[in-house]
């Protein structure tokens, strides 16, 4: 059996001015979004598209409009609009936690559209360019969950050898939930993507298998989660984060076939006309 720390959600104060980890998990995500960018711009295929280091500054500041208005925006249309609306305050209480990643992904979708106008980029070069340095952002913000002892698991057996005592919950032990989402949903995502990208691939594809794996891996990942709300449709139970996340698993595949059937028209009109 494991205990959680359930350490202070203050990391330092200075004077009357808080610092909390979950505020800082986001700063860690954002830090390694600039850091995996000035890598991935040497990457030749990536140089070859004229990707700068100014540019990358310029998406992370679009990027962090979208996830913190998207996410919590998120947090409360999807999951708890009844709480939101009746205490409008907390709405404003970001450090307590209580962020949509399913928000936060609208809301970088529509960042990223309107910095690629602004730049004059395609948009889907930006997608491809920015989905492999998404999956540890959201890694460093489920640590920042499970730091706030949020998202408590499903009921453990005490013959795991991980199952955990969680803070609140007395009568039973838990998954750490958490920490299985920020490995698989993040982590392993990442591994995943940094491989897939470090070759050239059809425009969208790396956009699109990113947006199909974290739905598969949160699809997974829910079923050692407390669910925020079920629903049940002919004998099947779903978490709203699965409800969530079944789109991005349908779109993306969908998004990934079309990127290599288009890449594949392309090159045979090319050897054509070549041989014409």
């Amino acid at each position: 059996m494991l205990i959680h720390p359930n350490p202070d959600p203050v990391a330092f104060a200075i004077g009357p001015l808080q610092v909390h980890w979950y505020g800082l998990m986001y700063l860690a995500a954002f830090v390694q979004f600039v850091a995996l960018g000035r890598v991935r711009i040497r990457q030749p295929h990536i140089a070859a598209q004229g990707w700068k280091k100014e540019d990358i500054d310029d998406m992370l500041f679009y990027g962090v409009l979208g996830v913190i208005i998207g996410g919590r925006l998120g947090e409360i249309l999807f999951y708890n609009p009844s709480y939101y609306f009746s205490n409008p305050l907390e709405i404003f209480a970001v450090w307590k936690g209580g962020m949509s990643f399913h928000g936060g992904f609208i809301g970088v979708l529509i960042a990223m559209s309107l910095w690629a106008r602004r730049a004059k980029r395609n948009l889907a070069d930006v997608y491809d360019f920015i989905a492999p340095m998404v999956p540890l952002g959201y890694a460093a913000g489920r640590l920042g969950n499970f730091i706030n002892h949020e998202l408590p698991g499903r009921v453990a057996s005490a013959d795991l050898p991980w199952a955990m005592k969680w803070p609140g919950i007395e009568d039973h032990l838990v998954h750490p939930s958490p920490l299985y989402q920020m490995l698989v949903d993040g982590v392993l995502l990442f591994v995943i993507l940094w491989l897939y990208s470090r070759k050239s691939r059809p425009r969208l594809a790396v956009g699109a298998l990113f947006v199909m794996l974290y739905g598969c891996a949160r699809f997974f990942t829910e079923y050692f989660r407390v669910p925020d709300f079920e629903v049940s449709f002919a004998g099947i139970t779903l978490s709203a984060g699965q409800i969530y996340s079944v789109p991005m698993i349908i779109g993306g595949a969908i998004l990934l076939i079309g990127a290599y059937q288009y890449a594949g028209k392309k090159a045979g009109k090319n050897t054509a006309a070549k041989a014409g």
